[in-house]
């Protein structure tokens, strides 16, 4: 989700998480909770076999199943989301290209965000991939205040984005960057790391003597979305990839506009329990070889989100 994400550039949609997305472990400021169940988002393009360039990389457990169990929030266009009853956008497509060098099957499973981690944790989940802003605090497993949480996780950083905000088509209260929203109601999804940039900001504009933001907090984010879009809040805050497939296809493109340019770019990351050190390993050289051959690059250009590329995978990237 994204605060500490990265969409980046000039704002035209990541849990940037910020999203933004969070604070980590047992309940991480993810948003998530893994026991609500859309699943059927699986890679079939991928297939378990030791010819795979990667495969002898993989933990042995996994070589075994041939498969990689992904948590996912699947309600960030284009990055995840339901389509016909399958997980679709530009996180599926990448573990498909992974899933072809590694010889498995990435199979995605929607759950709530904030419970990714957790799940993880506990092991109902192998990696958890679902625009999650790679943070400081969500690889010690601890919340917004520092207090320790959980474990945390390792992250394999694979795109990067940031916080963007939208508001109703026409931009009614005129609002050109955070900055403008002090004194203003704003929607965002619980637990992402745009809410924490909301926080930041309200922080900044009472020191700079204007009123605090009201902060509306919500458990999806398209909640958030009908708050903005029924003027019950003056803007919504999401992953710049997302505000931007948001403003373009809500309405057939008449309900909101993207505005200001892009807040606290950072990497988005696939979340890996920190005691699979082998999984991380095979994961960061699939993500390599996906950006060497140019099937990366195609995935990105596919989903118009090629702004997020990076030019080489790093683990635990993110401040």
């Amino acid at each position: 989700m994204t605060a500490s994400s990265t969409r980046r550039t000039t704002v035209a949609r990541t849990r940037t998480a910020a999203v933004g997305a969070i604070a980590v472990a047992g309940a991480l400021i993810l948003t998530g909770c893994g026991d609500q169940t859309d699943s059927g988002g699986s890679t079939k393009e991928s297939a378990s076999s030791s010819s795979a360039p990667l495969f002898d990389k993989l933990p042995a457990k996994i070589q075994k199943a041939g498969v990689i169990k992904v948590g996912t929030n699947a309600e960030y266009a284009p990055m995840e989301y339901q389509e016909g009853g399958k997980i679709v956008g530009v996180d599926p497509d990448i573990a498909a290209a992974l899933g072809k060098q590694l010889g498995v099957e990435f199979q995605f499973t929607s759950g709530s965000f904030e419970g990714l981690i957790s799940s993880l944790n506990s092991g109902r989940y192998d990696v958890a991939m679902s625009s999650i802003t790679d943070t400081k605090a969500r690889q010690e497993g601890l919340d917004e205040d520092g207090k320790k949480l959980g474990p945390g996780v390792d992250f394999v950083d694979y795109f990067t984005a940031g916080t963007a905000i939208y508001v109703q088509k026409g931009n009614p209260k005129k609002i050109g960057s955070i900055e403008d929203l002090c004194g203003q109601k704003v929607a965002v999804q619980h637990g992402t790391t745009y809410e924490q940039a909301l926080q930041k900001q309200s922080a900044a504009c009472t020191k700079a003597g204007k009123k605090k933001l009201t902060i509306e907090a919500f458990d999806n984010d398209t909640e958030a979305q009908t708050r903005v879009k029924s003027g019950g809040a003056v803007a919504g805050v999401n992953d710049y990839p997302v505000a931007v497939d948001i403003a373009r296809k809500a309405d057939g493109g008449n309900a909101f506009e993207v505005v200001g340019e892009q807040v606290d770019a950072g990497p988005f990351g696939i979340a890996v329990n920190k005691d699979n050190k082998e999984l991380t390993s095979a994961l960061e050289a699939a993500v390599n070889a996906i950006i060497e051959d140019g099937t990366y690059k195609k995935v990105l250009d596919k989903w118009g989100a090629e702004t997020g590329a990076i030019d080489k995978a790093a683990v635990n990237g993110g401040k």
